[in-house]
């Protein structure tokens, strides 16, 4: 369990689509004066060097984020380039933040972070880069070394009524798929208005595709599901050919920003013909059934 580890994957197409999507909740949230807190189940390190021997042992960077610099992007990865160009102040895109760290430069003095890392050397490494920041910065964080997935029942709900909570373990061990949904089902038995975002890999594995399914049966909730897919699955069966986002009670402004972001990342990050994307929400399965139901026996 303890053998992955983010930074041979940072900065790929799957951190593109995820931490845009992070970006845009956050700017969204910030709108309204009252705090909120961000908790992240699976925090990692919380930044990268992408120069460093694990960032540099596969380079997915370059299939990722590097193949957005000096393009003219849609607004909402404009965004998102933006926040990664504050930790590059050079110009060079040497360091790529994680999601916390994405969180960390969005949040204001009022709100705070809460991060879970299980594995010891990346909750290590999360310490060491958070002893390096201002006392101002520190002083939001607080840091588990604990499974998220069973430590986040216990911050819901947050004192404030008001959060963002990610989920997105690795996936190697095939429970995580069971335990995501699980988790998420008792979060929202204890705050559910709060707004959730999952991430989720496209693979080849059964267990991935009735997550998805189980979590579009959702009751009750609102949702969105965003998927990238930059090249055909292999013909093994192994690797990762995409990625998607749940988000559960997303701001009512992201379907539209994904709906104009979708199509030119799929352009973009295509590795070959096969690359495409969907967006999915309750909204359009609620009319699809209408419609359904308002046509006769007939179907006429």
């Amino acid at each position: 369990m303890f053998s992955y580890r983010h930074a041979f994957h940072a900065a790929n197409h799957a951190d593109v689509i995820k931490h845009a999507t992070v970006v845009q909740v956050l700017d969204y949230f910030n709108q309204k004066d009252g705090p909120y807190w961000v908790i992240d189940t699976h925090a990692g390190a919380g930044i990268y060097d992408l120069t460093d021997e694990w960032a540099s042992k596969n380079s997915e960077h370059e299939s990722g984020l590097d193949r957005l610099l000096g393009a003219k992007p849609p607004p909402m990865i404009a965004r998102y380039l933006e926040t990664i160009e504050q930790f590059n102040p050079d110009g060079e895109a040497r360091f790529y933040p994680g999601s916390p760290w994405l969180a960390l430069s969005l949040l204001r003095p009022k709100d705070r972070l809460r991060l879970f890392e299980l594995h010891p050397t990346e909750f290590r490494n999360l310490g060491l880069n958070i002893a390096s920041l201002a006392s101002e910065d520190q002083k939001k964080i607080q840091t588990f070394e604990r499974d998220g997935f069973a430590g986040l029942k216990a911050l819901l709900p947050p004192p404030t009524r008001r959060a963002v909570t990610l989920i997105d373990p690795s996936y190697e061990d095939k429970s995580d798929y069971r335990r995501t949904l699980l988790c998420l089902q008792e979060a929202l038995k204890r705050f559910p208005t709060g707004c959730y975002l999952i991430w989720y890999p496209l693979v080849q594995r059964r267990e991935a595709t009735e997550m998805v399914r189980a979590l579009e049966r959702l009751h009750d909730v609102n949702w969105l599901n965003a998927s990238l897919t930059v090249h055909r699955p292999s013909r093994d069966g192994l690797g990762l050919h995409g990625s998607g986002i749940f988000i559960v009670n997303p701001p009512w402004t992201l379907q539209k920003s994904l709906k104009n972001t979708l199509p030119w990342l799929a352009e973009t990050l295509a590795q070959d013909k096969f690359a495409t994307f969907t967006l999915r929400s309750n909204e359009a399965q609620k009319q699809a059934s209408k419609g359904v139901q308002k046509r006769s026996p007939s179907g006429k």
